[in-house]
């Protein structure tokens, strides 16, 4: 428990407000980011209870493609990829649907139910969104079950509609960071334009992915914004990113975060947005490091193999980590199925109740 002026919040009080529904203060929120970290476990067990009420104990897992590499002429200063960066990426034009159908299969060979598509660039022409449509539904006439994600950066109008109407599941745009803090990660569009992309895909029928990336020097009233501003957005996925400092990339030198800061990261965005999917995306390996697997207890997906330009934990591992927690892959039926009965999650004593909602 925390203190705030004369009031005590207790981390039950946390979950309890958020399965009710209830925004969470200003203060609250705060609180939870200044959390004792000797007092981190019930932290962890009261964000637990809500993602449970939601999602029970599945963790989905996502498979990243970089569709497009290395030729983006923005200059967000954390991305490998930019115009700005010296980073030794590979630089290649768009994939044809060959390519991305044999992505396709190594989702599925990984237990990815979601195949995440991202394009370097600053947003596609008419001409890109029709490859990638055209790529779409080949990958959905031979794969239906897997469900796909596109991130090409910033949409003009029509373009979510002819990749809603080819399949796309969902479109990725993050916020990033506050609208405060904007300018000092990019010059070269800004934080209205990423909203306007969000607001696009909503208005297309797409289910919303947007998320933000910590360690780029932002305060606590940075991290506050993005959650409340995603919360007000009602995002049905937020990948938490944390900064991964390239070498050749402006940022390369921050190290900013400890693994029980991003503990509490998620906490507070699990608490503010209880029914969204939670994912643990770039920069869990290197930043959470031995406490990976605590993170589930506030996020219900991850990441499953490698990033854009770095390396991720081995897949095997991954669920690996899953199982050894007691949870379950979404769509996993090849599990120690007993093992998963009778590894009930529990990090404190806690008050059993009877889910809602699983999804």
């Amino acid at each position: 428990m925390t203190a705030l002026a004369d009031t005590i919040v207790t981390a039950p009080d946390l979950a309890e407000k958020s399965l009710q529904g209830e925004e969470l203060t200003r203060e609250e929120a705060l609180a939870v980011l200044n959390w004792p970290d000797d007092e981190i476990l019930p932290l962890l067990q009261a964000a637990f209870q809500v993602r449970q009420e939601y999602f029970g104990k599945t963790v989905k897992l996502n498979f990243l493609l970089n569709v497009q590499s290395g030729i983006c002429p923005e200059d967000c200063g954390y991305c490998s990829q930019s115009r700005i960066s010296d980073a030794p990426v590979d630089k290649y034009k768009l994939m044809g649907a060959e390519a991305i159908l044999e992505a396709a299969e190594r989702a599925i060979a990984n237990k990815a139910t979601r195949l995440c598509m991202v394009a370097s660039m600053r947003g596609p022409s008419d001409k890109d969104v029709g490859s990638m449509a055209d790529a779409i539904r080949q990958v959905k006439a031979q794969y239906p079950q897997l469900e796909l994600c596109a991130c090409l950066g910033l949409l003009k109008d029509g373009q979510a509609e002819t990749l809603e109407s080819a399949g796309v599941t969902a479109y990725n745009h993050n916020l990033n960071t506050s609208e405060r803090h904007y300018g000092e990660i990019c010059s070269t569009h800004g934080f209205a334009d990423r909203l306007d992309t969000v607001r696009k895909v909503r208005e297309a029928g797409i289910s919303s992915c947007s998320g933000a990336l910590f360690g780029m020097g932002e305060n606590q009233d940075d991290i506050l914004e993005v959650a409340y501003r995603l919360r007000e957005l009602q995002v049905e996925s937020i990948p938490v990113n944390f900064l991964i400092p390239i070498k050749g990339t402006p940022m390369a030198a921050r190290q900013d975060l400890t693994p029980l800061q991003c503990l509490k990261i998620l906490c507070l965005f699990r608490f503010l947005n209880p029914r969204s999917t939670l994912r643990i995306a770039g920069g869990r390996e290197l930043h959470l490091r031995s406490l990976q697997p605590l993170g589930l207890y506030a996020a219900n997906s991850i990441f499953v193999g490698d990033y854009l330009t770095t390396e991720g934990q081995a897949a095997n591992l991954d669920i690996e980590m899953i199982r050894d927690m007691g949870f379950q892959v979404v769509g996993d039926v090849g599990g120690d199925a007993h093992a998963l009965e009778n590894a009930a999650p529990m990090l404190a004593d806690r008050v059993q109740f009877t889910s809602r909602k699983h999804s």
